[in-house]
């Protein structure tokens, strides 16, 4: 019931530990440690779930959805040959709408030096987001039909 978009290589969810009202991670389906250890099948789909994801935050509130979004992988570098089996490579958006286009979550005080606040459960963040439109609510011509979007499901 955490779960917004599932496809054949590519889950978001609301994960149960979220802190901002819309919080989700993209995690593969298969073990993946690094971006550059996709396949061409999961990078293809990884755009079209990002674009899925960052359309249904846009309809959420009918703008533009601000989110801070980073990537969590094995190291790069001269530790890339070290085994990463235990790594898996996921990303976290974290937008701070809350209620409107206008009203943001802001983290102070108590939130910041305890326990943060829950604004609605990660169950129904996770409905609301489910629920919306895979088409973009202005820029409708840009989103992939349901034919389209059910070649990678």
């Amino acid at each position: 019931e955490r779960i917004v978009i599932e496809n054949r290589d590519w889950v978001v969810l609301v994960p149960y530990w979220a802190v901002w009202p819309y919080e989700t991670m993209l995690l593969p389906k298969t073990q993946v440690s690094r971006l550059q250890d996709l396949t061409d099948s999961q990078q293809q789909t990884l755009a079209i779930t990002m674009k899925d994801l960052c359309t249904r935050y846009d309809n959420l509130f009918l703008c533009s959805f601000p989110y801070s979004m980073g990537w969590h992988g094995a190291p790069t570098g001269p530790r890339s040959n070290d085994d990463a089996s235990h790594w898996t490579f996921h990303g976290i958006y974290l937008p701070p709408l809350l209620r409107s286009a206008t009203i943001k979550k802001h983290m102070v005080g108590y939130e910041l030096l305890a326990q943060a606040q829950r604004d609605l459960t990660p169950e129904q963040a996770a409905e609301k987001l489910r629920s919306l439109s895979s088409t973009h609510y202005r820029h409708g011509e840009t989103s992939l039909t349901p034919e389209e979007l059910a070649k990678y499901m």
